[in-house]
């Protein structure tokens, strides 16, 4: 009872409290209330919406005026609409036609003869000189529609003034060229004045258009080329006033591809190098200038597309003008001081931007960025081989420190480029020089390691180790930007540096054995035969097999070392494991064959009669045994640093056990067949293989390592199948004898170890 009583008490508290809550929700309701209806009798309306239902019908009128004022807004659309096609996209349409029009008639006139060629030059002045009228008078009430007007009009003027000089010579050139000077400053003085972007766009840019509806295929190309000049000098101007993008890219695009298209068809080489080159960079420094000015002078940021413009421009200039200079007789001695000079005209910008003191500095890394390119263009141009690989890599250096020292991440990401650049330059010094050498050229001859080839290789391994120290020095912060490049990058400049490194070496080794081979040829002439025989000693060509894997071994078992007790990499001790791996696999399969193939060549001598075959086929096997067994100690040490983070012991024993097999075999053939057995090499490797399948099996007991004795049945399975199918056919009965009483002992001895310690394996099953 006192139980319920005391829940009872509780649940009324609460019904309390709750009524107290409600009450006090009943008084703000009603203070909102009379609130509002004051708000309402003073003329407001109140902003928030509410759920009250004294308010339903203020919202039902508010929704009403909503839709009024969508219905407005959709009536104010369809006006704006109608204005600017009335008022606008018409006048510029008319222009158009009526400019077009014009053309036509003057074409139509000329084809037919219907007036004399001064006639039409008057009264094309006369009708473009009365919409300039026209224009200029409206321009107080309808500004818009005179700066159409006058657009056209300017238009209309080019167009007469090129005619009247280009096809019926009425015009002296240095009046017609005036006309068109004080035509392109009035088109520029109006555009400025109108503040319309429309008067410079069909007034200059439009102009383009003369040459091809009057066109005659005079072929004049000079005379094209200065009135393009003078009306991309007019857009230059105004560029100074004005950042109308649309009237530059229009004067851009109309440009090049004129030139483009004039190029590919009509260039020639004898009648058109000089004046090419002189236009190409009058259009070029014109439209420099024109996408600079206006940004410089207001100090504004470059977007990406004022970037794409400029960088276009550049590259235009510098591939139509190398393709002209290499076309040239002397152009192969000038193609390097071209590209000088383009990098001569960024520097100077550069300097400019520079003295500007823009907040945006990117310009001036972009122009400065251009110079170091064509420096970059020029060196292969100019110079051959070495030279090329040595400047790149120097540029990359001091790019990369630029960008990471001083924060300039452009510079470190072109820098990027030129390490690529430097390093398949390398590769391809090393294809040119290398492995070359013909008996009949001694000066081809290259000195191991004493030589500049070599000397170059470690000049730039001296440069790249610099750059990987500054990439991996934890003063200098990796640039924030995009993880996947950053990922690559941290990867590929050591990458490089060690594949360098390698081969560098490597080629010395391969290259040297190569030549001794070379020189080793001897020429005889047989009894009767016609032609001259030629012998060469073989051996060295194993020698060479050899070392290039000693090589390897000694390299990687060096790069163990520095990792384990320097640099403590894990991503490095994984490539430097399976790199091992690899070259291990190299040694078992090819290098014991060369191996062997030396030890044949001294058993047999048959190369005395021309070469020394001495004990060196011998000793050279256990200078590279020794390797391996170094290698494999120095890869058990892997196993045990911390920073590997991951057991690999049993990919090493597989290894091991794997590689010991092969040796072992490898080693009981090598003194087989020095004693002069050879017939005994079936029975002595199924006795091995058995014998160390036995091995296996007793340290798979007593490491408790299941995968060895499952290692050493599989072996021992081999081993039988080779008895039955291979060794019984060819072995005498006393050796038959001895092979099946060997192996059927190892069977039993293996069997008594599986039944003594069957509850040790037994527990480390359940395990």
């Amino acid at each position: 009872m006192d139980d319920n009583q005391q829940k009872i008490d509780q649940l009324l508290q609460r019904l309390e409290s709750l009524i107290d809550k409600q009450h006090s929700f009943a008084k703000e309701i009603h203070e909102l209330r009379t609130e509002i209806n004051q708000l309402k009798r003073e003329g407001q309306v109140p902003s928030t919406k509410t759920k009250v239902v004294d308010l339903e019908k203020p919202v039902e009128k508010k929704a009403i005026a909503s839709k009024q004022s969508i219905f407005s807004r959709s009536f104010d659309f369809k006006a704006d609409l109608e204005k600017f096609i009335g008022e606008n996209l018409i006048n510029k349409i008319g222009i158009a036609i009526t400019v077009i029009g014009v053309g036509i008639g003057v074409k139509y006139s000329i084809d037919h003869d219907l007036i004399t060629p001064l006639t039409r030059i008057l009264l094309g002045y006369l009708a473009a000189v009365v919409l300039l009228g026209l224009g200029i008078k409206l321009k107080p009430k309808y500004k818009n529609y005179s700066a159409v007007l006058v657009s056209g009009a300017m238009a209309m003027l080019y167009f007469i003034t090129y005619a009247g000089y280009s096809f019926y010579d009425l015009i002296p050139q240095l009046v017609a060229f005036g006309l068109m000077v004080i035509f392109t400053i009035f088109t520029v003085i109006a555009s400025i004045s109108y503040d319309q972007q429309v008067i410079g766009i069909i007034g200059l840019v439009g102009a383009y258009a003369v040459p091809f509806l009057l066109s005659t295929d005079s072929g004049n190309v000079k005379i094209l080329f200065s009135y393009m000049a003078i009306i991309n000098a007019g857009i230059l101007i105004i560029a100074f006033r004005k950042y109308w993008k649309m009237l530059y890219y229009s004067a851009f695009i109309l440009s090049w591809a004129i030139f483009i298209f004039w190029y590919s068809s009509d260039f020639d080489i004898a009648e058109h190098y000089e004046f090419t080159l002189i236009f190409l960079s009058i259009f070029f420094l014109i439209f420099y200038v024109t996408f600079l000015a206006y940004k410089l002078l207001r100090k504004e940021e470059f977007l990406v597309d004022d970037i794409l413009l400029l960088l276009a421009n550049s590259f235009i200039y510098f591939g139509f003008g190398y393709a002209a200079v290499d076309q040239h007789e002397s152009g192969e001695e000038l193609l390097g001081l071209f590209t000088i000079w383009n990098a001569m005209i960024h520097f100077i910008v550069s300097i400019i931007v520079f003295r500007q003191k823009l907040s945006d500095r990117n310009l001036f890394f972009l122009v400065a960025g251009l110079v170091l390119v064509f420096i970059t263009i020029a060196i292969p141009v100019q110079l051959d081989g070495r030279w090329v690989t040595l400047l790149w890599i120097g540029e990359a250096a001091l790019l990369f420190w630029i960008g990471r020292t001083k924060n300039v991440h452009v510079y470190e990401k072109m820098s990027y480029v030129l390490m690529v650049f430097a390093f398949f330059s390398l590769m391809q010094d090393w294809l040119n020089v290398y492995n070359r050498y013909i008996p009949n050229n001694p000066e081809d001859v290259i000195r191991p390691v004493f030589n500049v080839h070599f000397l170059s290789s470690w000049i730039f391994i001296i440069v790249f180790a610099f750059i990987t120290w500054l990439y991996s020095n934890k003063k200098y912060p990796v640039p924030a930007g995009s993880p996947s490049l950053n990922d690559v990058v941290k990867y590929a400049i050591p990458g490089i540096l060690l594949f360098t490194i390698f081969f560098a070496i490597r080629m010395e080794i391969y290259n040297y054995w190569n030549q001794l081979y070379a020189l080793s040829a001897i020429e005889f002439n047989n009894k009767g035969d016609q032609y001259m025989s030629v012998v060469q000693n073989t051996d060295l060509i194993s020698f060479r097999t050899i070392w290039l894997i000693d090589y390897s071994l000694i390299f990687l078992v060096l790069l163990s070392i520095i990792n384990i007790y320097k640099i403590k990499s894990r991503p490095l001790a994984l490539m430097n494991l399976g790199l091992n791996a690899l070259v291990l696999l190299i040694f078992l399969i090819h290098g014991l064959y060369a191996l062997s193939e030396l030890r044949e060549s001294y058993i047999t001598q048959h190369l005395a009669e021309y070469y020394h075959i001495g004990r060196y086929n011998l000793i050279i096997r256990y200078i590279s045994l020794t390797f391996v067994v170094v290698m494999i100690i120095i890869s058990y040490r892997y196993l045990n640093q911390e920073f590997l983070k991951k057991d690999f012991r049993l990919y090493f024993d597989i290894a091991l056990h794997f590689s010991t097999v092969w040796i072992l075999s490898s080693e009981l053939i090598h003194w087989l067949d020095l004693v002069g057995s050879t017939e005994l090499y079936k029975l002595g490797l199924s006795i091995l293989w058995g014998a160390y399948s036995l091995l296996m099996i007793v340290l798979g007991i007593w490491k408790h390592k299941k995968y060895l004795r499952i290692g050493a049945i599989s072996l021992f399975a081999i081993t039988l199948v080779k008895l039955f199918l291979y060794d019984v056919s060819e072995l005498d009965t006393i050796l038959k004898t001895i092979l099946f009483v060997s192996l059927g002992s190892l069977l039993l001895i293996i069997s008594f170890l599986y039944n003594k310690y069957k509850h040790i394996i037994a527990d480390e099953n359940k395990g």
